[in-house]
């Protein structure tokens, strides 16, 4: 067995969310969830199939997002994960809860925009994932200043009142 880690490769600010499933029609049921939890979604989703011909099955709403789905699970190659490109101004936290009602859907392993590396072992038969590293290692506790930025932010995207 070979440890391998893998960076996922995107831009900087692009939220992306990885998991993992278990059958062909996850790829139709994701794309058919995501486009019914947010109006006018934009989104590449990219499903590594495990069985028949191990293909790397796609879709989505837009080809720059696709094709980046298309890349990094081609890179990860690790049966019947997927990933999830979300197009500027659309967030994990506006599809995650419907995702994780998708019927096929097992486990999601983030959701992120920070940088992640995808811990990966490789046997003869094939990859398994064992887990991700999201963004960077906790420098210290928030204070008072702290706390009022974040609460500032929440309030300035809109996502408190």
């Amino acid at each position: 067995m070979q440890l391998i880690t893998l960076n996922i490769d995107k831009p900087e600010a692009t939220n992306f969310i990885f998991g993992q499933a278990h059958f062909i029609k996850s790829v139709e049921d994701i794309h058919e969830a995501l486009v019914n939890a947010v109006p006018g979604i934009t989104f590449g989703v990219a499903f590594c199939e495990a069985s028949g011909k191990c293909l790397v099955r796609w879709s989505g709403t837009d080809t720059a997002m696709i094709e980046l789905a298309q890349k990094n699970a081609q890179a990860i190659a690790a049966g019947h994960s997927f990933i999830i490109f979300l197009g500027d101004g659309f967030y994990p936290l506006n599809v995650l809860n419907t995702l994780k009602m998708v019927p096929e859907v097992c486990h999601i392993f983030c959701a992120t925009a920070n940088p992640t590396e995808v811990i990966l072992a490789e046997t003869d038969q094939g990859r398994a994932i064992l887990g991700v590293v999201d963004g960077f290692c906790a420098k210290g506790i928030e204070g008072d200043e702290d706390i009022r930025w974040r609460k500032n932010l929440l309030r300035q995207i809109g996502y408190k009142q």
